[in-house]
């Protein structure tokens, strides 16, 4: 066949694909397939040499065989021969059928590779752009490596067109995929950034796709990108639509660009540079006043595309965290969208909303939306996006809305679809338990939780109640009656029956004196349930029997008949079951009155450990999370609800089996509830498990009260240095910020380190200024800080990226977030690493966060003061020391030192006027402790009396220790 002289209709393929249009079953479809391959088949292994447009025509048929779903097994060196024809349309079809049916692993890479190289090299931009093309469909690994010189070369060359650019960003993009260290940043860096500086928009949005995968995973080496970035954005918010008229998109400039430039800017924090900053401030001001612009189209397309701009530019405000102006402005721009018709907008306001409830500055904004989100929960038919209105309640629900927010919830539950219903217990459960100021609210949210949807509370909610009761004297009583009543529903879930079970056996004695609730009231109603339980719900009733022994002896001899000498238990297939029957018949026997109340005397309060509720709502988000978004960036400034640092392995579930016959021992009434890794408000906290390693990860879910970023969570350092590895001078530096919350922590001849801190309950936020007093340019510059040992599960710390350069004589700030979660005596390290004229420094510091520093002080009158001193009598509850002055004892300063210590100054309580008297709560996650200071100074002998009581051992010995060297 002669060749088409043209080059361009192919009228062999135009009929083959008429005839296949044509069938009119898949067997005639089938049946001209397989004639057609025969007959291309007999051209390729003929005598006859076929020209370039005959071997581009049947190829042409082959590829167009395989999209219609059938293997293609021959043909394909064809193709590869069509790669060193000089004909782009031969050409053209050689690439395609490489990047469509060639494997990045085939055989046939050995011969597709030079022809590539070939074409690189070559100076037709046409062909160039070509083989870049195939390369960014294929390259693999092994490609990148052979292909990461030409590439960037390509990229960045003054005389590649605007063509080639292009399809070399997107092909180095590919290969950055497959291989990330296929370039040199340090080589490339500058190079790759200058071309969103470029004329031609097309090579702009191409850098702009590179740049953000590269920030994305070597943020540091293209820090130049931002003041460039900002520049470009600026133009684009700024220009007319006829301006960027062919990059216009239904009359939205640029909006893939733009996009792409407010994503790279949330790799990094916000600019320091103010002009730089204003600008940004100006763009991100333009795209939230074009969204309250009217419509310029009514098509879909348009809203689309000026609402993804506007997320995007949302989404780098709530990164930025610093101005309340435009958080406020994006706050009531996304209210605007809550009850929009457009689904998928009502479910990205709501979910960009959460992110903005955690902003000190937006979260007043935020909560002025509750009804609209309350009634979204009511009425929306879309199960995700109701979803996305229970994760808005619960970052928005505070100490004054806790009570509806939680009572909503708990209504929505009813009716709730079955898929969310698991994650809805787990947040109701931990605003209860975050927001209680009445403790007997808590007992009803937790029992109307198990009630509503048993099926969904796990054992960490049961198990937490039941603590709470424990370590609770005033709501003992409460839970005792409550659950009682509760039980006696005609059909009660499982886990009721064991928080009944836990709760009756050990304080059902509160509740006996009502006959309505007499002891064999109580185990009749019990044991009326024994026959439905499972076997771990009938081991904890056994151990609850037993209990009722012990408390209620009139009843020694019907429990041992009905229950511990029944045949059922004692001859029970489980062999818990039978074991606890048969020991604890052998207690009940054998042992005196005395050894018995000792085996089974009432569970103490449960030590200080974390909850786990916060840690199995994290992980089910970051499940769920990883499914439906994409990954952020590193410093992104993406803020959890509630919290962004991973938790530790728990501790085994399984049900600890009750010692028995050992008078030290004491028989608990219930499995010892799992060890948990995040904090609570109401005090009460876990046991530990016996033989276990407690090293416990921070909870991450800082409230933020100072609108700092949720700055992400960082990898568990390595342990960090002790005392003796101290950088010399950080011990005295430490001391002098006990009662200051601003100055000079450290200083030598190229670094001043200055601290100024803000405390607010049990959260804390502390900025640390690093000044460059070296002749040269700090580099290499990094700041971390890390609770060493035992500490990490007493302090939450996060740290603000910084950069890694300081200029001569600049300062740069670091911003650390500071949650108490219990009581401490350590304090953070500060680890600083950088390098100036050569030389490389590093320090290891102590950060000044002391546990006073979470004491808010209270006023009252002497005879409150005193009723309090002599309630908090009790062994552990006092610290007493004596000590010399280290000071001349003035009056006036000491009072000034009590409150640089953060304890405060109550006037007129003590009855000698010369002593000191400080009282007040120490706020930490897990519980708020009741402190009070009395220091008796003795003028003549210069000497101090110091006595700190508190309703915690371990706090009063803290305050005591920490406040002995201060006077």
């Amino acid at each position: 066949m002669p060749s088409n002289p043209k080059g361009e209709a192919m009228r062999g393929l135009s009929v083959f694909i008429s005839d296949i249009r044509a069938c009119k079953s898949r067997e005639a479809e089938r049946k001209r397939i397989n004639k057609e391959l025969a007959n291309i088949r007999t051209k390729f292994k003929g005598d006859k040499q076929l020209d370039g447009y005959q071997k581009k025509k049947y190829v042409c048929k082959l590829l167009f065989i395989f999209l219609l779903g059938n293997d293609i097994d021959f043909g394909h060196i064809e193709a590869v021969n069509l790669l060193s024809s000089l004909k782009y349309t031969e050409k053209q079809i050689g690439y395609l059928f490489i990047s469509v049916l060639v494997g990045a692993n085939s055989d046939l890479m050995k011969l597709v590779v030079p022809s590539i190289r070939n074409d690189l090299a070559g100076r037709n931009p046409v062909f160039i752009s070509l083989a870049l093309q195939c390369l960014a469909n294929i390259a693999d690994a092994e490609m990148a490596d052979a292909f990461q010189a030409e590439v960037p070369r390509l990229l960045t060359a003054s005389e590649s067109n605007e063509g080639v650019k292009q399809c070399a960003a997107l092909c180095l993009l590919r290969m950055l995929r497959q291989k990330p260290d296929a370039i040199n940043h340090t080589d490339w860096a500058d190079r790759i950034t200058h071309l969103v500086t470029e004329k031609h928009l097309g090579v702009v949005t191409a850098a702009s796709s590179l740049i953000n995968e590269l920030v994305t995973k070597f943020p540091e080496p293209y820090q130049g990108i931002v003041p460039i970035a900002v520049s470009r954005l600026s133009r684009i918010v700024g220009v007319s639509v006829s301006e960027l008229q062919d990059y216009t998109y239904y009359f939205v400039p640029a909006p893939w660009l733009s996009v792409k430039l407010l994503q790279i800017l949330q790799n990094y924090p916000p600019p320091e540079d103010p002009g730089v900053r204003g600008r940004l401030c100006e763009s991100l001001e333009a795209i939230l006043n074009r969204a309250q612009d009217p419509p310029k189209s009514k098509k879909v397309q348009h809203s689309n595309a000026k609402n993804a701009v506007l997320f995007e530019a949302i989404n780098l405000i709530i990164h930025m965290d610093s101005e309340p102006n435009l958080l406020v402005r994006a706050c009531n721009q996304l209210g605007q969208f809550l009850q929009h018709r457009e689904t998928n907008l009502r479910y990205l306001a709501l979910e960009t909303m959460s992110r903005l409830a955690v902003s000190e500055f937006s979260h007043e904004a935020v909560r002025k939306h509750q009804e609209t989100v309350v009634n979204q929960l009511k009425t929306e038919r879309d199960v995700s996006v109701r979803q996305r209105a229970v994760d808005l309640l619960y970052a928005m629900c505070d100490k004054t809305n806790a009570d509806r927010i939680v009572a909503e919830m708990l209504t929505y539950l009813e009716s709730a679809d079955y898929s969310i219903r698991e994650e809805m217990v787990l947040k109701v459960a931990i605003l209860a338990e975050k927001f209680a100021v009445d403790y007997a609210w808590y007992v009803d949210t937790i029992l109307n939780l198990i009630r509503l949807a048993g099926d969904y509370v796990s054992e960490e909610v049961w198990y937490r109640v039941i603590q709470i009761v424990t370590n609770r004297d005033d709501v003992q009583g409460y839970a005792a009656k409550t659950v009682f009543e509760a039980l006696q529903a005609p059909a009660c879930h499982e886990n009721m029956i064991k928080v009944g079970g836990y709760v009756l056996g050990e304080f059902g004695n509160l509740i006996a004196g009502d006959a309505r609730s007499s002891p064999m009231v109580q185990f009749e109603l019990l044991h009326s349930k024994f026959h439905l339980c499972s076997s771990p719900t009938r081991s904890l009733l056994l151990s609850t029997y037993v209990k009722m022994i012990n408390l209620f002896p009139e009843m020694k001899g019907h429990i041992q008949k009905v229950v511990l000498q029944s045949d059922s238990n004692v001859r029970s297939s489980d062999v818990e079951i039978q074991q606890r029957a048969v020991e604890y018949q052998r207690l009940s026997d054998v042992a005196s009155a005395d050894v018995l109340a000792t085996v089974l005397e009432e569970m103490p309060p449960f030590p200080e450990r974390e909850s786990s509720l916060l840690a199995k709502l994290k992980k089910k988000k970051g499940e769920a999370a990883g499914g439906r978004s994409k990954e952020r960036r590193p410093g992104a400034g993406t803020k959890p609800a509630a919290s962004t640092v991973s938790p530790p392995a728990a501790a085994s579930e399984t049900p600890v089996k009750m010692p028995v016959a050992v008078p030290e021992a004491r028989v608990a009434a219930a499995p010892a509830p799992a060890a948990a890794p995040i904090a609570d408000l109401l005090g009460v906290s876990e046991p530990e498990p016996a033989a276990a390693s407690t090293a416990a990860a921070p909870s991450g879910g800082l409230a933020d009260l100072f609108g700092g970023d949720s700055f992400g969570s960082s990898p568990a350092p390595a342990p960090g240095p002790g005392p003796g590895q101290l950088t010399s001078g950080a011990q005295e530096g430490y001391d002098k910020f006990c009662s200051r919350l601003s100055g000079v922590l450290f200083e030598n001849s190229i670094l001043q380190i200055g601290i100024k801190s803000e405390f607010r309950q049990n959260l804390g936020r502390v900025g640390v200024f690093f000044g460059n007093k070296a002749s040269g340019q700090l580099t290499n510059f990094s700041s971390s800080v890390h609770c060493p040992g035992e500490l990490a599960t007493q302090l939450t710390v996060q740290a603000k990226p910084i950069g890694s350069t300081i200029d001569v004589g600049a300062q740069v700030q670091q911003l650390v977030n500071v949650e108490c979660l219990s009581n401490f005596s350590e304090a953070p390290l500060l680890s600083i690493q950088c390098s100036a004229n050569g030389v490389t420094e590093q320090l290891t510091l102590l950060l000044p966060v002391h546990i006073t520093r979470f004491f808010e002080p209270t006023q009252m009158s002497s005879a409150d003061f005193f009723t309090r001193w002599k309630a908090l009598s009790k062994p552990g509850q006092e610290n007493q020391k004596i000590f010399k002055a280290n000071f001349p004892i003035e009056t006036e300063a000491t009072k000034l030192k009590l409150t640089g210590l953060g304890c405060g100054y109550v006037e007129g309580v003590d009855p000698n006027p010369d002593n000191f008297v400080s009282a007040g709560i120490v706020h930490t996650t897990q519980a708020q402790v009741g402190v009070l200071i009395r220091l008796e100074p003795n003028s003549q002998a210069q000497m101090y009396r110091l006595t700190v009581r508190a309703s915690r051992e371990t706090v009063s010995l803290s305050v005591c220790d920490l406040l002995l060297n201060q006077f």
